[in-house]
């Protein structure tokens, strides 16, 4: 494959399924080799990279919990030994549960902050010890709930606001080496999460209030990573880019 990303090679998290395996196919479609992590669904993460070297493209699947800081080494150190080198960086895995206020205890907590943040950091951290003189880019997943919370959804809301902290306190951190931190806030997107209460009447009050009216789909979502992570974006940092088809 050739493309804007020719001989660059990106880790993606989480990319066995829905906006991940989006984000692994259109990286890779631009010429950039993938390593993407998964946990427990092999067959589909295994699917993916079938499907990007089908087309052309250099993938790999690592199984890696993004929860286990040696995992994440581990993830790091094997994408580099394949190939050569590492230039981009998604972070792309979550985890998404509510629960009300009075629900919630330090398991919930720990569980979607260990996941959701956490990692971020450590990946974040192992990225920037790989990145070569050319620099690199980092590119964080982060939610509309960040900034228009719902009920029910405090702890998974508040991690989201802490990932676009991170953006701007890495990218002010790590601009002078030329690495570009930036996060892209989906809003509704269709994927396994949201399909069992799509048709429901707050999600539909939702997408109806939105401008543009409608689900988004994962590759949307994956342009927009796409041009984060290309040479179009090299004075683009510490910036949240709201993807939602007009929600907010």
């Amino acid at each position: 494959m050739s493309g804007k990303l020719s001989g660059k090679v990106a880790i993606v998290t989480g990319g066995s399924r829905g906006i991940g395996a989006a984000i692994a196919k259109r990286l890779a479609g631009d010429g950039a080799a993938v390593a993407l992590s998964y946990v427990n669904r092999e067959e589909p993460a295994m699917g993916v990279v079938a499907e990007i070297r089908s087309a052309g493209g250099r993938a790999t699947a690592v199984r890696a919990d993004v929860a286990e800081p040696a995992q994440i080494t581990a993830l790091f150190e094997r994408a580099v030994a394949e190939h050569g080198r590492l230039d981009i960086l998604v972070n792309n895995a979550g985890v998404y549960s509510t629960r009300t206020l009075g629900e919630i205890d330090e398991a919930h907590f720990e569980m979607i902050f260990n996941v959701n943040v956490r990692s971020v950091v450590l990946a974040t951290q192992e990225a920037a010890r790989r990145f070569g003189d050319e620099g690199g880019r980092i590119i964080n997943l982060s939610s509309i709930v960040a900034r228009s919370p719902r009920p029910s959804g405090s702890v998974y809301s508040a991690s989201k606001a802490a990932i676009e902290a991170l953006t701007r306190c890495h990218a002010a951190e790590l601009g002078r080496r030329g690495i570009t931190v930036n996060a892209v806030a989906p809003g509704l997107v269709n994927t396994e999460m949201i399909a069992p209460i799509v048709d429901s009447a707050p999600v539909q009050a939702r997408l109806k209030a939105s401008a543009l009216g409608r689900l988004g789909q994962p590759e949307e979502i994956a342009d927009t990573v796409a041009f984060l992570a290309s040479n179009d974006s090299r004075w683009l940092t510490g910036q949240v880019v709201e993807v939602s088809g007009g929600a907010l």
